[in-house]
């Protein structure tokens, strides 16, 4: 495939939220650099969205296509898997971007800033995955109410990572939100 470039590479145009991946944010070879960022047909030669993309006016997000949602997303609906990252929001996320892309990317870059703060504090080298799937999930205002609580009880004690991960599963749960990736 030849070189794809986006505008949003931390927003895919499938409608994955890539900046929120573990392979996103991990180092070395097999990181991942977003949906048409750098390099991004190196790691990813032959995708099948942005062919798609191509045979339907080069859309820039898959909920521009005429055919939106097609049966690429009811697939997605019906099996329940994941990958890396969860694909539970991505209707969700293409419909609220569809309505309001500036608002959307503004959160979704609060919520990138989020997942730095949490790798960088409280990544014990085995809950990666979990932050990066924990902050896809929740919705914004919930994580603002996290991050707060999480800062406010670090003025007087640094919070050990599992005190910390129960906070997003309080939360969660409250929300009817499972934090695990569909397999």
């Amino acid at each position: 495939m030849q070189d794809y470039k986006r505008i949003t590479p931390g927003f895919s145009l499938c409608g994955l939220n890539c900046v929120l991946c573990p392979r996103y944010n991990t180092e070395g070879s097999s990181r991942c650099p977003g949906c048409g960022g750098p390099e991004f047909n190196l790691k990813h030669p032959s995708c099948a969205v942005i062919r798609c993309s191509r045979e339907n006016g080069n859309v820039e997000y898959c909920f521009d296509c005429k055919k939106y949602p097609c049966e690429r997303f009811a697939r997605i609906e019906g099996d329940g898997k994941d990958s890396f990252i969860s694909y539970h929001n991505v209707l969700i996320d293409n419909d609220t971007v569809k309505s309001d892309l500036k608002n959307y990317l503004r959160d979704l870059e609060k919520k990138k800033e989020y997942l730095k703060y949490f790798l960088k504090t409280h990544n014990d080298g085995r809950s990666k995955g979990f932050f990066c799937l924990a902050i896809s999930l929740l919705a914004i205002n919930d994580l603002d109410e996290i991050i707060e609580i999480v800062k406010e009880k670090e003025k007087h004690q640094k919070l050990e990572t599992d005190t910390v991960k129960g906070l997003f599963y309080e939360r969660a749960r409250a929300r009817g939100i499972e934090l695990i990736l569909r397999k």
